[in-house]
Formats: structure tokens, C-alpha cells, sequence
């Protein structure tokens, strides 16, 4: 029979959670955005784990006191049976939440969007995409802010990046990177092209890459001044035209790492620094992580997975209505479904084999 005791790990996270709760009450605390921003983080993250361990303890105290009562009373003798029937599973389910979770889970997240071979098609669909990822977080009510974005002339995208974001602190498994951290890598569609005259189904990409977005603030990552290579140009718009005559798009390279980022959407030249800088200490939280994952051997998968860039995750094929997730097998017949952000039951079959293979590891 399982015991309070079995479960330390969960014991731990109460008394975090609960001495979290008294430093956020504190006003010196509160006062301090910073400050208040990672307790609250850290606050929802230990939350679930703290509420099914809460549930888990009360019900072992129930049984406990039915079990003492029950050679006396029939009824208790029910009652602790009853009780002794849902230890396994709230068992389970403890053990569940105390598997370690990507720490990346409750960020929010920056995702770029890039057309890929195909030509004025794949710029299409790259479109699609940006719809459908639009359109699936106004279902999950998270916000989306373009911070660069590249048209062609017939509407398409050559590529875009977004910034979407969860309200307020957020459990890890409802935060925006636990869900849109498996988009990463190469989505390939099948249809008609609306520039084919004879009827032709043709194959075509679109590139998505997804990072964790880093607080303005993070201490993690540190970019040194010297370390960064500014250029500035003329705003362009579709087919390369200037779009104003000021010099305001600024190009961002990181000399360490190599890491380019350009941006030219945000009204002033000041404005395009601080969102390329955003993305620039973004991806470079990314690369840290998953370096620090490597070396302790660590890595997971889904995070493999979600960064390599080069592999063909999904397939989009209109004539059929279809969509299959290459990495999980998931199939339906709702393409129109999901391009209009119904993505959730996609995404839920990676999340389910990322979850069954770290519940795996840790038996």
C-alpha cells in the first residue's frame, strides 16, 4: 500500500511552493517585476504537481481513518474499500506529474516560418501555416506579435517571425512552449498550386523553427556589446522594392556564435534593435539549453526532434482532406479542420509519445 513517505520528491515541492508563496506575499518582493515574474513561474510549475499530491495525501488519510473504523461500522468497511480502489490511479498520476519536465515548458515562445522549395507555392502555404497557427492560438487565448515579416506579390510568405505569448504565469503544461515546441521542422503539402493550368498535384515545403522566447531580463543569457556586428539598411517590401527612405532595418549578427537576425517591421531603428536583440538572446537561450542537455547526456528527444530543422515532420495533403505526423502516425481526414486552428488533437499525439517515453525512462 503506498505511503506519504513514497513520494518525497512531491513532499519537497510543497514545502517550495509553499515558501514561494511567502516570499511572493512579502512587499519588497512584490514590488520587483523581475522577481515576481520567475516566483510566479516557479509557483505554477510546483502548482500541479502540489495539487494532485494534496489530493493523493487526503486520500490516503480517508482510507486510513475508514480503515479504523470499519470493524465496527459496515458502512466505513464499504467506504475503505471504495477508497482502496483509487489509490492506483491517483498513484499514477502523481508519478506522472513528477516526471521532470522540459524547464522551457511554461516560457513563452518565438516561432519563424520560412518558405521553402516549392517557389511562389511554398510562399503560399508558409501562409497557410501562419493562419493556422494564428488562428490556434486565439483558441488557446495566447497573443501573437509579428516582429518580421517578408511577402511576395501574391501574398505569400517568404518569412515571417512571431512572438506568442501566454497570459500572465501559466502551468508548464499549458504554457506556450510545451505545445508549439513540436512544430519545429520541415511541413510539406500536396495540392493544386493556384499557378498550375493543367491540374497538377504538386509537392511543396514550408520551414517552421521554434525557440523558447528569453525574458528581457534573463540571467541566463548575457550578450556582451562588443560581441555584436550591427548593420543598418532601407526597410524593403514584396519583389525587394524600398518601402521608406530612412534607414531603419537592422541586422543583427552575434560574432561568437554566428547567429544572424534581421529586422525591419518595427516602426523606428531603436525599436527593430530591441526586437532583433529579443530573438538574438532567444535563440541563444535555446543553444544553451541544449547544450547543457547534451553534456548531461540528457537530451530528450522531443527536443531533438524540434530542432533539427531538416526533418519532415508533417504532411498536409488537400485532395485527400488529409494530415499525418510523421513522427507519431497520427492521421485524420480534417486538413481544413486544422488549417483553421483545430491543431490541438495533432499536437496532443506528440505530447502523449514524448510523455509515454520520459514515464518510460524513469520506470
Amino acid at each position: 500500500m503506498p505511503s506519504d513517505e513514497q513520494f518525497p520528491a512531491a513532499a519537497t515541492a510543497l514545502s517550495e511552493y509553499q515558501r514561494i508563496e511567502q516570499q511572493m506575499s512579502d512587499p519588497e518582493v512584490a514590488s520587483d517585476p523581475s522577481a515576481m515574474r520567475k516566483l510566479g513561474r516557479r509557483h505554477a510549475e510546483l502548482g500541479s504537481i502540489v495539487s494532485i499530491y494534496r489530493e493523493y495525501t487526503n486520500l490516503l488519510d480517508d482510507y486510513e481513518a475508514a480503515q479504523e473504523m470499519a470493524s465496527e461500522d459496515s458502512d466505513f468497511a464499504q467506504e475503505a474499500k471504495r477508497l482502496e480502489a483509487e489509490i492506483p490511479a491517483i498513484t499514477e498520476k502523481l508519478r506522472t506529474a513528477l516526471i521532470p519536465r522540459d524547464p522551457d515548458d511554461s516560457r513563452n515562445t518565438i516561432m519563424e516560418i520560412k518558405a521553402g522549395s516549392g517557389g511562389e507555392e511554398a510562399a503560399l502555404f508558409a501562409g497557410d501555416l501562419l493562419r493556422m497557427y494564428t488562428r490556434y492560438t486565439e483558441k488557446r487565448g495566447w497573443s501573437t506579435e509579428v516582429m518580421n515579416e517578408n511577402t511576395t506579390e501574391l501574398g505569400g510568405i517568404k518569412d515571417i517571425q512571431l512572438a506568442i505569448r501566454a497570459k500572465g504565469n501559466v502551468a508548464p503544461s499549458d504554457g506556450v512552449w510545451a505545445s508549439l515546441k513540436y512544430e519545429g521542422g520541415v511541413h510539406r503539402v500536396q495540392r493544386v498550386p493556384v499557378t498550375e493550368s493543367q491540374g497538377r498535384i504538386q509537392t511543396s515545403a514550408a520551414g517552421v523553427i521554434v525557440f523558447p522566447e528569453a525574458d528581457e531580463d534573463d540571467d541566463e543569457v548575457e550578450v556582451d556589446a562588443k560581441d555584436l556586428k550591427i548593420d543598418i539598411f532601407m526597410s524593403s517590401g514584396p519583389g525587394g522594392q524600398s518601402v521608406n527612405t530612412t534607414y531603419s532595418a537592422v541586422r543583427m549578427t552575434h560574432i561568437p556564435t554566428g547567429i544572424v537576425v534581421s529586422m525591419q517591421d518595427q516602426k523606428s531603428q531603436i525599436q527593430n534593435r530591441q526586437a532583433a536583440l529579443r530573438v538574438l538572446k532567444s535563440r541563444l537561450l535555446a543553444m544553451k539549453h541544449e547544450q547543457d542537455a547534451a553534456e548531461a547526456a540528457d537530451m530528450r528527444h522531443s527536443q531533438v526532434r524540434s530542432l533539427d530543422r531538416s526533418e519532415r515532420i508533417r504532411t498536409y495533403n488537400f485532395p485527400e482532406n488529409r494530415i499525418v505526423d510523421h513522427r507519431t502516425g497520427y492521421k485524420a481526414y480534417n486538413l481544413d479542420q486544422v488549417l483553421d486552428g483545430d491543431l490541438q488533437d495533432v499536437i496532443n499525439s506528440d505530447i502523449s509519445a514524448d510523455e509515454a517515453e520520459r514515464l518510460e525512462q524513469q520506470r
